[in-house]
């Protein structure tokens, strides 16, 4: 899950106690929220324009989530609005964001980076060669922990003792990069730890390039129902986009069988809604 700034016209005080209630006092800002969902093999993105943060719009759905289901797996980046709200989830952090940090400092401390920068890249070849190999998540996970985890210890070690033997100054733009790194540690290694965890939140941060473009293009929404709508359609083309269904045919099929989605939402999902079409073309469903 992450954010991206958007403009929304006629957002009234009252709209946004709503959403955030005690805590609408001195906030001011409006965002579009991307949330994106790779289990079992299912892509779903959702948008949400307004008032709430990321991690606050991640908690009003996974109120919805089945309780006897295991703790998700979350990936966002490093800023606090991404885990604002009440929810519990195994939290991993993106480990592009804190790569990122480094690449805008090659000029500077070349040959510094280019430590953490090849030390990174060998994650990330480990990290294709599972998918290459169509890696089961239980194969993927003892991979990382056999090529990957010496790595990320060797790098952890050699930030440390950047900082505590004072080899770089630490207020430097490179101490605030490792400094960025070991305050996440925990998150960016997640992957080393558990299943299908993911390395980076970059699904994300593609699906909110959509948002992006409509806010460059449009300019605004110009009211809160105005941008559901939007947040609604932009939900349903991309998730269609994500699991290689053409958003026209699909949004066309469901436009011209609204009964039956009505009836039997969950066979008008991308992944199944042609055999939901084939078997209506070939006669009614028989009697329960």
């Amino acid at each position: 899950n992450d954010d991206t700034t958007m403009k929304l016209l006629e957002l009234t005080a009252e709209q946004r106690a709503a959403a955030l209630g005690e805590d609408a006092k001195g906030r001011t800002g409006v965002f579009t929220s991307g949330i994106v969902s790779i289990g079992e093999g299912r892509k779903i993105a959702l948008f949400f324009t307004g008032a709430r943060h990321a991690g606050e719009n991640l908690a009003e759905v996974l109120k919805r989530r089945a309780a006897q289901l295991p703790i998700p797996i979350q990936m966002c980046d490093g800023s606090s609005s991404n885990t604002a709200g009440d929810f519990e989830t195994l939290l991993g952090k993106c480990n592009a964001h804190g790569r990122r940090k480094f690449v805008e400092l090659i000029d500077l401390f070349p040959e510094q980076v280019r430590f953490v920068l090849e030390t990174l890249r060998e994650v990330y070849k480990t990290d294709a060669a599972a998918r290459t190999g169509e890696l089961s998540p239980a194969e993927r996970l003892r991979l990382h922990q056999r090529e990957s985890a010496p790595r990320m210890a060797a790098l952890k070690e050699w930030m440390d003792r950047q900082l505590t033997e004072r080899l770089i100054e630490p207020n430097s733009r490179l101490g605030e990069a490792i400094r960025y790194l070991q305050n996440h540690w925990e998150g960016l290694t997640l992957f080393l730890r558990g299943e299908g965890v993911p390395l980076t939140n970059n699904i994300t941060e593609r699906a909110l390039k959509r948002a992006i473009v409509h806010r460059k293009n449009s300019l605004f929404y110009k009211t809160l129902n105005g941008a559901k709508a939007g947040d609604v359609f932009m939900s349903l083309i991309y998730t269609a986009e994500l699991n290689g269904v053409n958003p026209f045919e699909y949004l066309t099929a469901l436009l011209r069988h609204p009964l039956e989605l009505a009836e039997r939402a969950d066979e008008w999902m991308p992944w199944n809604f042609h055999s939901r079409l084939a078997r209506l073309q070939a006669g009614p469903d028989p009697p329960a």
